[in-house]
């Protein structure tokens, strides 16, 4: 069966154009190597089979940063970015949101993995050990294979353009820092 995650791709504007916040995966596996994702985790059994994605993504922010932001807004505030598949099968889908948050007071959680490989021993690490904001190229290099068609659909998307923003409803989006 296909493992099926859901994620969102926090976005805000700067001067110099679309900026994203991914996180890095926690973990001795993870802990040389220069890749990231943006928050999301798996849904489906384990968290109760009436789960919807954008719930299950809304959860994984907060559980993976420890910013409630994801779970304060209301839905039509997120643009789906649809799904994926990442080179290991797995599917992901996601959303957008504008929004702010300060990569230093991020909490994650925690989970328990094999380590080294094939041992039986268990530690303990956080899913995330940090995030940060990245421009678009430079997301582009960093974050996983496959991922980067959520940065062409949000780049792509009527509504992160400036001029849209301009002229939209801008009572309804958070200001940019």
């Amino acid at each position: 069966m296909t493992k099926r995650s859901a994620g969102i791709l926090l976005y805000r504007r700067q001067s110099s154009g679309l900026e994203v916040f991914l996180i890095h995966p926690g973990g001795p596996f993870w802990a040389k190597k220069d890749s990231w994702s943006i928050p999301k985790g798996e849904y489906g059994s384990d968290h109760g089979a009436d789960e919807t994605a954008l719930a299950a993504a809304r959860r994984e922010f907060q559980e993976e940063t420890g910013s409630p932001l994801a779970l304060d807004l209301p839905n039509d505030r997120f643009i789906p970015l649809g799904v994926i598949h990442q080179p290991a099968g797995k599917e992901v889908t996601a959303w957008a949101v504008e929004g702010d948050f300060d990569p230093a007071t991020l909490v994650s959680n925690t989970c328990m993995v094999e380590w080294p490989p094939r041992t039986g021993r268990q530690i303990e690490i956080p899913e995330a050990d940090r995030g940060a904001w990245f421009d678009l190229p430079t997301a582009r290099k960093k974050i996983f294979r496959g991922q980067e068609s959520f940065l062409d659909r949000l780049e792509s998307h009527p509504e992160t353009h400036p001029e849209t923003h301009l002229k939209g409803d801008v009572a309804r989006r958070p200001s940019s820092h």
